[in-house]
C-alpha cells in the first residue's frame, strides 16, 4: 500500500475520521500519498487516526483534523473554506460519517428522525454543495458512504435507512448534473462491517428484536468485513483508477445480499 501514489499532491478531506471506515479511508489515503483533512466531532478518536496515519505515511502523504458537527451549517462551511485556504485547493470528498440508532418504527420519535437525518443525509448535502465548486476547479470527485440499507429491509433503522437512500439518490443525481464540468460523483453501499457503530446496533431494544428478520446482517460464515475492505474501493474510486466511473453505487457486503 505504502508504494502506491494515487493522492500525491491531492487535497481530501474525509468526515467521519475518528474511527471505522473513516479511519480507514484516512490510513489508506495518507499512506498513498494524499494530503487528508479528517473531521469528526471525537478529538481523541481523531489524534489517534492521525498517530495510525503517520505510521505509515508514503510518498509525501500527510494529515491534519478538524473538530466540528458535519451536521451544522456553518461548520461545514467553515471547514471548506479552511481547507481550501490552507491548501489552495480540494481534489476529494468522502463524505463517511454517519449515526446508527435503532428503534421500533412505532416508537421513532421525530426528533430522533432528524438528528439521524441530519447526520447522514444533510451533512451529505451541505459538504456537496460546498466542496463542488473547488472541485470544479481541480476536476475532483465526491464518494458517499451509502449503506446496504438503502436496497434491502433493515428493520428497527427506519431513518438510518432512509437516509442512506437519500445519500443514493442524491449521488446519482449529482454525477449527472456534474458530468459535463468534470466531476465524479459516486458511492459505496457497505454491509456489515467490523466498526464500533455495529457491535452494539440495537442498543436499548436488543432485547426485543427478532434476530430471524436479519439474515443478511454478516455471510452465512458468520464472517464481518474490515473497515479496510470499504477504505480500498473508496480509494480506487477516488483515484485516477476510477476516473470512467461516475454515478454509481457499488455494494460492498462480502456476498451477502448475492
Amino acid at each position: 500500500m505504502g508504494q502506491l501514489s494515487r493522492f500525491s499532491n491531492k487535497v481530501i478531506i474525509i468526515t467521519g475520521a475518528a474511527s471505522g471506515m473513516g479511519r480507514a479511508t484516512v490510513i489508506r489515503m495518507v499512506a498513498e500519498g494524499g494530503t487528508v483533512i479528517g473531521v469528526d466531532l471525537n478529538e481523541s478518536g481523531l489524534e489517534e487516526t492521525v498517530q495510525l496515519a503517520l505510521k505509515t505515511a508514503g510518498n509525501g502523504g500527510s494529515v491534519s483534523y478538524m473538530i466540528g458537527s458535519v451536521s451544522d451549517e456553518k461548520t461545514v462551511i467553515k471547514i471548506v473554506s479552511d481547507v481550501v485556504t490552507n491548501y489552495g485547493k480540494l481534489d476529494v470528498l468522502v463524505n463517511n460519517a454517519g449515526i446508527l440508532r435503532s428503534s421500533h418504527t412505532t416508537e421513532t420519535s421525530v426528533e430522533e428522525f432528524q438528528t439521524i437525518i441530519n447526520t447522514n443525509l444533510l451533512s451529505v448535502f451541505m459538504f456537496c454543495r460546498e466542496a463542488l465548486p473547488h472541485l470544479i476547479k481541480t476536476q475532483g470527485n465526491i464518494v458517499n458512504l451509502a449503506s446496504t440499507s438503502a436496497f434491502f429491509g433493515h428493520p428497527y433503522m427506519i431513518p438510518y435507512a432512509a437516509s442512506k437512500g437519500g445519500v443514493v439518490s442524491m449521488t446519482h443525481s449529482l454525477a449527472w448534473e456534474y458530468l459535463k464540468q468534470g466531476v465524479r460523483v459516486n458511492a459505496v453501499a457497505p454491509g456489515g462491517i467490523s466498526t464500533p457503530m455495529i457491535k452494539n446496533p440495537f442498543g436499548k431494544i436488543a432485547a426485543d428484536v427478532d434476530m430471524s428478520l436479519f439474515t443478511h446482517l454478516a455471510r452465512p460464515d458468520g464472517k464481518f468485513g474490515e473497515p479496510e475492505n470499504i477504505a480500498s474501493v473508496i480509494a480506487m474510486l477516488a483515484s485516477t483508477d476510477g476516473n470512467f466511473i461516475n454515478g454509481e453505487v457499488i455494494r460492498i457486503d462480502g456476498g451477502n445480499h448475492s
